[in-house]
C-alpha cells in the first residue's frame, strides 16, 4: 500500500475532477473532515517493552464473521465513478483481504450481483420517505445473504458539500444511480426521511430478522438509546465530515460511547483512519474495529479489486507492524493504557 497522500494523489489525477471532489470533498468549510484526521495524532501512544512479538495476531472476530484484521469496509456510494467494475471489484477485493464489506444502499450495482463476489457483508440503510423502498431493499439483502444492517442515523437531510457541483457533473447513468431503488427520482434519493427515530431500529430488526448496528452515534445518551432499542452494535461516525460540519472528530467522541456502551455490544469506529497507528489508538479506545471509506475509494479507482486488496492487506500489515513496536502480540490485548490521554492537545 502507498502512503496515503500519494495513494490520494494517484487517484485524483486518474479521476475526473468532479468526481475526485465528490469523494474526497465535505460539508460546509470541510472542518471536521480535517479534525478527523488531525485528532487520531493527538493521541501518543505508550508502547510497552520487553515483550514476546514473534508472533502478532491481528486476526478477529465481529458478530460472527472472522476477519484478517479489525480493519471493514465503510459504505460508500456509486463505485462505478471509481471503476467500471464498481461495487463487484470492492466486494472481491474485500474478500480476497479476508475483510468485512459494509454496502451502500446507494451502490451502483445490484445486491445481489455484489453479493454474488462478496465474502460477509452488511447492508447500510436509509429510511426512505416512502419506506415499502426501503422495506423492499432489506428484503432483497436477506435473500442475498447480508450478514446485519446499519441504519445510518445521521442523515435527516443531506449536508450541503462545499465542492457539489451536481449530480450532473458526475456523469452517473441513471441504471448505475438508481441500481437498488427503482421508482425513486433523483431527488427522493436524496431525500431521507427525516422523521426517523430509535423506534426504526425495532422496526428493521423485526422486518430483517438480523442485527442491526446504528452507524452516526456521536453521544453517550444516544448509545445508551440505541442499546435500549436492541441495537447489536454502534458505529462512531460523523459520516466522514460530510454532514454537520463542526461535529466532533470521532477519536474525541469514541470514549463516551464506549464508556456508556460498557462492553454490551461491539463499538465500531470510521473518520480519518489511514495508519496502523489509528487502528492501535482506535482499538485502545474501546472500539472493536474501525472501518475505512476513502482510501479504499483510491485503491479501487488506482488498481480495481486489486487495488483495493493493497489497502486492505497494506493496513493490516501495518497494524501488525504497529503492534509489534507497540508490544502488543494480539490486537485482543490492546488495551487503554496504550495511550496517553492527558498529550490529547
Amino acid at each position: 500500500m502507498l502512503p496515503y497522500e500519494a495513494l490520494e494523489a494517484e487517484a485524483r489525477a486518474r479521476l475526473p475532477e468532479a468526481v475526485f471532489d465528490y469523494y474526497a470533498g465535505g460539508s460546509g468549510e470541510e472542518s471536521t473532515l480535517a479534525d478527523n484526521t488531525a485528532a487520531w495524532g493527538r493521541l501518543r501512544l505508550r508502547p510497552r517493552v520487553l515483550r514476546d512479538v514473534s508472533s502478532v495476531n491481528t486476526g478477529t472476530e465481529l458478530l460472527g464473521a472472522r476477519l484478517a484484521s479489525p480493519v471493514l469496509v465503510a459504505p460508500t456510494a456509486f463505485h462505478s465513478l471509481a471503476h467500471p467494475e464498481a461495487e463487484r471489484a470492492t466486494a472481491r477485493g474485500t474478500r480476497e483481504a479476508g475483510s468485512l464489506l459494509v454496502l451502500s444502499s446507494r451502490a451502483s450495482r445490484r445486491v445481489e450481483d455484489v453479493a454474488a463476489e462478496a465474502g460477509p457483508w452488511w447492508l447500510q440503510v436509509y429510511v426512505f420517505k416512502d419506506r415499502g423502498l426501503t422495506r423492499a431493499l432489506v428484503r432483497r439483502a436477506v435473500a442475498a445473504g447480508a450478514r446485519a444492517l446499519v441504519l445510518t442515523g445521521d442523515t435527516p437531510v443531506v449536508g450541503r458539500k462545499r465542492r457539489d457541483r451536481g449530480d450532473s457533473a458526475l456523469g452517473l447513468p441513471e441504471e448505475d444511480f438508481l441500481a437498488n431503488l427503482e421508482g425513486l427520482t433523483r431527488r427522493e434519493l436524496a431525500e431521507q426521511a427525516p422523521d426517523v427515530t430509535f423506534a426504526d431500529i425495532d422496526w428493521l430488526r423485526e422486518l430483517s430478522g438480523l442485527p442491526v448496528l446504528v452507524k452516526g452515534v456521536l453521544r453517550a445518551d444516544d448509545a445508551r438509546a440505541c442499546l435500549h432499542h436492541g441495537a447489536a452494535g454502534l458505529i462512531v461516525s460523523n459520516h466522514g465530515g460530510r454532514q454537520l460540519d463542526g461535529a466532533v472528530a470521532t477519536a474525541e467522541a469514541l470514549p463516551e460511547v464506549v464508556e456508556a456502551v460498557d462492553g454490551r455490544v461491539p463499538v465500531l469506529v470510521d473518520g480519518g483512519v489511514r495508519t496502523g497507528r489509528d487502528v492501535l489508538r482506535a482499538l485502545a479506545l474501546g472500539a472493536r474495529a474501525v472501518l475505512l471509506g476513502r482510501p479504499v475509494l483510491w485503491g479501487l479507482a488506482t488498481g480495481g479489486a486489486e487495488g483495493v486488496r493493497r489497502v486492505l492487506d497494506g493496513l493490516r500489515e501495518d497494524t501488525a507492524r504497529t503492534l509489534a513496536l507497540a508490544g502488543v502480540p494480539d490486537v485482543s490485548s490492546v488495551g487503554a493504557d496504550l495511550v496517553a490521554r492527558t498529550l490529547w492537545r
